[in-house]
């Protein structure tokens, strides 16, 4: 089976990177036409519809996993790839994110009660001083989608209160984001705690934003950089399978 809704291939044209379009359309190659009907709303941010599709995928007997990997995420990687990129902007993502939660309404309850472990714990926040959390809000459904238990502690997140979530929750990840290069350093700060406390070996830290770099990520430290969602959750894969 091939990509044969029309606005997904379209969708597939803005994808400059290779690899990343050839990951994409992985995830649609072998899907259900309604699957690939759900990407495309999730992309145009309607979420009505979003809504419709999702029941009407559940009715007709396909797996909650199903319509969450095959349709919701796979389109919201889309959305991502387009942010990080400037072809659409904060409030294209707003509203993808709003079609999103729409489908998730009648998944998460399924998953619930499914009793399915999750693939380990990621506490995510930016740093101290910045309150930018799009980038991290997309971070955040990708990797409940690949079946991580996701703490969110919001944005303007000190050190302490990074360390505080991780031993609370008994976490192996830490995900810090930040927008602004005046915040950048709050990352090396955080690392730099928890090293003092001698808990920098318990946790894999992984850190995004756009003005980051893998250079960046090395000089403080960081086990890991995500340029954008999908990486992000490569890398919780990664550092999960290896934990």
């Amino acid at each position: 089976m091939t990509v044969v809704n029309t606005e997904l291939e379209k969708e597939l044209a803005h994808i400059s990177n290779e690899q990343e379009k050839s990951h994409i359309r992985a995830l649609w190659k072998n899907a259900d036409p309604l699957m690939q009907e759900i990407s495309a709303c999730l992309i145009q941010g309607r979420n009505k519809e979003v809504d419709e599709l999702t029941l009407k995928a559940l009715e007709n007997g396909f797996e909650a996993n199903t319509i969450l990997d095959e349709g919701l995420v796979a389109g919201m990687a889309i959305v991502g790839i387009k942010f990080r990129d400037n072809i659409i902007f904060v409030p294209e993502v707003l509203v993808a994110a709003r079609a999103m939660k729409a489908g998730m309404f009648h998944i998460e309850p399924i998953l619930s009660a499914s009793g399915i472990e999750p693939i380990g714990k990621v506490i995510m926040g930016t740093v101290k001083g910045d309150l930018h959390d799009i980038g991290k809000n997309l971070c955040n459904m990708m990797l409940r989608g690949a079946g991580f238990n996701v703490i969110d502690l919001g944005v303007d997140t000190s050190p302490e209160e990074f360390i505080a979530a991780v031993e609370e929750n008994n976490a192996n990840i830490l995900g810090m984001s930040a927008l602004l290069t005046t915040t950048m350093p709050n990352m090396g700060k955080t690392i730099e705690a928890f090293e003092d406390l001698e808990l920098r070996n318990s946790i894999k830290i992984m850190v995004g934003g756009a003005p980051l770099s893998q250079e960046f990520a090395d000089e403080m430290g960081a086990d890991g950089y995500g340029k954008d969602a999908i990486s992000c959750v490569d890398l919780a894969k990664h550092f999960a399978s290896s934990i």
